[in-house]
C-alpha cells in the first residue's frame, strides 16, 4: 500500500513538472506572437505619426523584442519562432533606416524665420533674402513681379501682422527701387502704365492696413 502511493506522488510531481513546463512553452511562444503582432501593427501607423512618436515606438520595441529573446530559452524546439524573431528584427529595422533618414533630411532643413517666410510669399521661394536685393527683376520680368507681389498681397494680408506690414513697406520700396533702374534699361511705356496703374491701388491699401494692424495690436495691449 505504501509502494502505491509512493508511486502515485512521484507521478503527480512528473506530471507537474510537465504541465509546469508545457506552461511555460505556450507563454513563451504567446510573447514571440505579440512581438511579431506588435512590429506588423507598426506597418498602420502613418508615416508622419511613427516620426513624431519615433522614441515611443522604439522604446516599446526594445522591451518587446528583448522579452520575445528571452522566451526563446523556454522553447526546446524554436526553430520556428526564431525565424519567426528574425524576419520581424528585419521588418522593423528597415522601418527604422527609414525613418531615420527622414528625420535627418527634416533635421537638415533649415527653419526660415517669419521675415523670411513672408519674403516667400511675396515674391517666390528664395527670390529676395536679407539684403533685399532685386537685381534679378529686369525689364522683361517687373511687370509680372509687380503682378505677383500685388495679388500674393491681397491673398495673404488678412494674416499680417503689423511687423508683417512693416516689412511689406521695406519690400515695396526696395521693389520700386528697382524700377527706377529698370525704367533706363529699356523697359516699355505698356508695361510702365500697367506697373502705375497697381501702385495707384496698392499703396494707399497698405497705409490703410498697416494703420488697422497697429490699432489693432494697440487694443490687445491694453486689454
Amino acid at each position: 500500500m505504501k509502494r502505491s502511493t509512493l508511486l502515485l506522488g512521484v507521478a503527480l510531481i512528473a506530471l507537474g513538472f510537465t504541465s509546469c513546463k508545457d506552461e511555460k512553452e505556450v507563454q513563451a511562444k504567446k510573447t514571440v506572437e505579440t512581438y511579431v503582432v506588435y512590429v506588423d501593427s507598426l506597418e498602420n501607423v502613418s508615416a508622419e505619426d511613427a516620426k513624431t512618436n519615433w522614441e515611443a515606438i522604439d522604446a516599446a520595441y526594445q522591451v518587446k523584442i528583448n522579452e520575445a529573446e528571452t522566451a526563446l530559452a523556454n522553447l526546446k524546439e524554436n526553430a520556428k519562432e526564431q525565424e519567426a524573431i528574425n524576419a520581424s528584427k528585419a521588418k522593423y529595422e528597415a522601418l527604422k533606416a527609414k525613418i531615420e533618414a527622414e528625420n535627418a533630411v527634416v533635421a537638415e532643413t533649415p527653419v526660415l524665420n517669419s521675415k523670411q517666410k513672408l519674403r516667400n510669399t511675396l515674391f517666390g521661394d528664395g527670390k529676395i533674402g536679407e539684403d533685399m536685393n532685386f537685381s534679378w527683376v529686369n525689364k522683361d520680368n517687373i511687370l509680372s513681379v509687380y503682378e505677383s507681389f500685388f495679388q500674393s498681397y491681397k491673398d495673404n494680408k488678412g494674416d499680417f501682422s503689423r511687423e508683417d506690414y512693416d516689412e511689406v513697406k521695406l519690400m515695396y520700396e526696395g521693389l520700386d527701387s528697382r524700377k527706377n533702374t529698370v525704367e533706363k534699361e529699356g523697359l516699355s511705356s505698356d508695361d510702365n502704365a500697367k506697373i502705375a496703374s497697381i501702385k495707384f491701388k496698392f499703396a494707399p491699401m497698405l497705409k490703410m492696413n498697416r494703420i488697422g494692424a497697429k490699432s489693432e495690436e494697440m487694443a490687445k495691449a491694453k486689454e
